[in-house]
């Protein structure tokens, strides 16, 4: 029997609340590919929960089953569930009922570490819905479709911050007449000659 080799492995990234049990982001992944073999709608990429009212029903009982547990993974629903408490939120990480837990768990600690160091260390629900937008480029940079890209979180991190003022260079600086131009063209061009000789 030919497994079904896919790339394919996380169903959802969640962050909710544990004081007011409330959603405040939530990303649900489809196998962009169905298999051929097998049934097409019993399989680990097939999201479970397509609507609302499911998604909502399910990390409800997600919370209340984890929100007491000492340990860091569960079976959930049929699926395997990596968690991480961080402040008043919970960081989830679902996949499907055979997927590799160690590999889950490697997404929820980078999740956890690039949003420590983009939120400097203040991870909680004021601050990352404060910082929605590094929240969501954060787990885009970590996930894609599914498909785990990234667990270094400092390679995360540094990919979503936003570059210090200091950094960026001054448009105010830059002389972008016609003769300001020309002279970038021969500065560019006496520096490229100067560099061939050397070759």
């Amino acid at each position: 029997m030919p497994t079904n080799m896919s790339l394919f492995s996380v169903n959802a990234i969640l962050i909710l609340s544990t004081d007011d049990r409330s959603r405040i982001l939530a990303k649900y992944y489809s196998a962009p590919h169905v298999p051929t073999t097998g049934s097409s709608t019993n399989h680990a990429g097939i999201n479970p929960y397509p609507t609302l009212k499911e998604q909502k029903a399910f990390e409800k009982g997600l919370l209340e089953k984890t929100v007491k547990q000492t340990s860091d993974v569960i079976l959930y629903d049929g699926r395997a569930v990596v968690f991480k408490m961080e402040g008043d939120i919970m960081l989830y990480v679902v996949g499907g009922g055979d997927e590799n837990e160690i590999l889950l768990f490697g997404v929820v600690l980078a999740l956890r570490d690039a949003l420590s160091i983009l939120l400097k260390n203040s991870t909680d629900k004021r601050t990352v819905i404060e910082n929605y937008d590094l929240v969501s480029l954060a787990i885009d940079e970590i996930v894609d479709d599914g498909i785990i890209l990234e667990i270094d979180p400092v390679v995360v991190a540094s990919r979503v911050s936003k570059p210090p003022a200091q950094d960026i260079p001054s448009v105010k600086n830059i002389d972008l007449s016609e003769q300001g131009l020309m002279n970038a063209w021969e500065f560019g061009k006496n520096k490229f000659v100067e560099r061939m000789r050397q070759i």
